[in-house]
This record gives structure tokens, sequence and C-alpha cells, in this order.
């Protein structure tokens, strides 16, 4: 048991793949929640985790709740409330995620799915507030799920190879952009459905995941801010300072000072002090 723990912390935390992060990370989270929930019932207090995931971790529709919940825009896309909602989520990330990492990079990966994220809160917020339908509906509602950065990343590996191919129980082998065009049609089916706030979420991550691989095939990557910076290094372009030699007592400089004055004005131009200096050097 201690190496199992010992092997996934290093795949989530150690081994550097995104993959492995996010689905952890997502795991981790449920799991804690799920129990918590059954003490909590245990306990004869009802199952009421949930409700307050939604309240204190949950991306808000009221633009007015933002300024104090400010954080919600990264928790909410960590959270999932009931295990199917959880399940299907961490399926889709892994499938498509492989597919992703087989072609991209790391970085690449966090960004498509935390921005993929923001993008879905971004929709969600803007489509339950601009649209007069939800006009008086939206008092108290929330979204949690990490649905919108699985369908960033869905959209981005569909865009990226379009044609690459899955096998699927009863379809047989389908090309993945069939996958995500469906997935994107749900999505906006959806909007007239009771989790319409959802599914602007799910369209919002989907066109971020979209736009992104356009981007990056005409040569411009958005990843690039998540790149880490190497630190300048500031290198001084200073000589070393000589140390004088010393040979016979003599310093290196009286000797050149010797030597030049021996090839300007010849030997019998030095002094008896200077005769001896070169003498000593020339013993040593």
């Amino acid at each position: 048991m201690n190496n199992t723990f010992k092997d996934l912390k290093y795949k989530i935390f150690q081994s550097g793949n995104p993959l492995f992060f996010y689905i952890g990370i997502n795991t981790i989270l449920f799991l804690v929640t799920a129990v918590i929930g059954v003490f909590s019932w245990l306990g004869g207090k009802g199952n009421n985790i949930y409700p307050l995931v939604r309240y204190y971790l949950g991306l808000p529709a009221e633009i007015s709740l933002l300024p104090e919940r400010f954080y919600t825009v990264f928790t909410y896309m960590f959270f999932h409330e009931g295990f199917l909602h959880f399940l299907f989520n961490m399926l889709g990330l892994f499938w498509f995620g492989s597919i992703f990492m087989n072609f991209l990079k790391s970085r690449q990966f966090h960004f498509v799915y935390i921005v993929g994220g923001l993008a879905g809160a971004l929709f969600y917020v803007a489509g339950l507030n601009t649209f007069p339908v939800f006009k008086g509906n939206i008092g108290g509602a929330t979204v949690i799920g990490s649905s919108a950065a699985v369908m960033a990343i869905i959209t981005a590996a569909a865009t990226l190879v379009p044609n690459y191919s899955m096998m699927l129980l009863f379809f047989g082998e389908v090309k993945i952009k069939w996958i995500a065009i469906v997935y994107f049609i749900i999505a906006f089916i959806g909007l007239s459905s009771i989790n319409a706030g959802g599914n602007f979420a799910h369209i919002g991550g989907a066109l971020l995941g979209f736009i992104y691989i356009k981007r990056l095939q005409s040569g411009s990557d958005w990843s690039k801010l998540f790149e880490r910076k190497p630190k300048l290094k500031v290198v001084r372009n200073e000589k070393p300072v000589k140390k004088p030699e010393f040979k016979g007592g003599v310093s290196q400089q009286e000797i050149d000072a010797i030597l030049d004055k021996i090839s300007t004005s010849g030997y019998d131009k030095l002094t008896a002090a200077e005769k001896e200096k070169l003498f000593k050097a020339s013993k040593d």
C-alpha cells in the first residue's frame, strides 16, 4: 500500500504529466467531499455537503456576488456533484487528454484546461445575464464541474487531429471530430434545458479549445504566457586583476619595466640597482 501511494503521489504531483495532475486533483477533491458527505449523513445531519460546495466554491451567476467570490472562477472547475458527473468528465479528460499529449506540450495542456475553464465561467455568467429568458431566474444559481475545461481539451484535440479515430461501443471506429461536434450540438440544444448555465460553460470551453488550436496552427501560441522565463544572470565584462608575480624577490612588473628600458636605451643605461634586480630574477 505504501508503494501504491508513492506511485500515485509521483504520477500526480511529480511526473510533470498534466493529464495525471488534473485527473488526480479532481479525484482527490471528489473523494474528500464524498467522504465528508457520508459522515455527515451518518451523523444524522443529512448529506448537505454539495449545497455547501455549490454555495462557497461554485461559480455564482449573479454578477453582484462575483467581487466577494472572485476565486470561484477557478474553484468551480475542480468540484463535481454526483459520481456520474465526475466519472464522465474524467473519462473524457483521459481519452482526449491522452491524444492531446501525444502531439502537444504540457504547458499547452495547462493553458487549454485552465483558460478553457475560465472561458466557460465567462460564458456561463454572460449567457445567464444577457438573454431575457433567464432574467429573474438566476438568483442563487451556481455551476460546478470541470466540464468546460474538459470540453476545451476535447475540442482542441479534435481540431488538431480531426481524423484521429477512437473505438466506441456500439459504433466502432469513429473520428474524433464527429465526437466533438456531437458534444457541441448537445450543449447547444441543452441551452433550452434546466442546465442552460452548464451548457453555456461547455460552449465557452469548446470555443476556447477550437480558437486556441487555430491560432496555434497559424503560428501564435497563447500558452507561452505560461512559459517560465529563465532568470537573467548579470555577467560583468571585467578583466581579471593580474596578481604580481615575484621572481627572486622582484615583481614581474619591475622586470617588464627593466626589459623595456633595455629595448629602448640598451643594457648600459641601467642603474646598478636595476642590473641587480635583473640578475636576481634571472637566477630564479
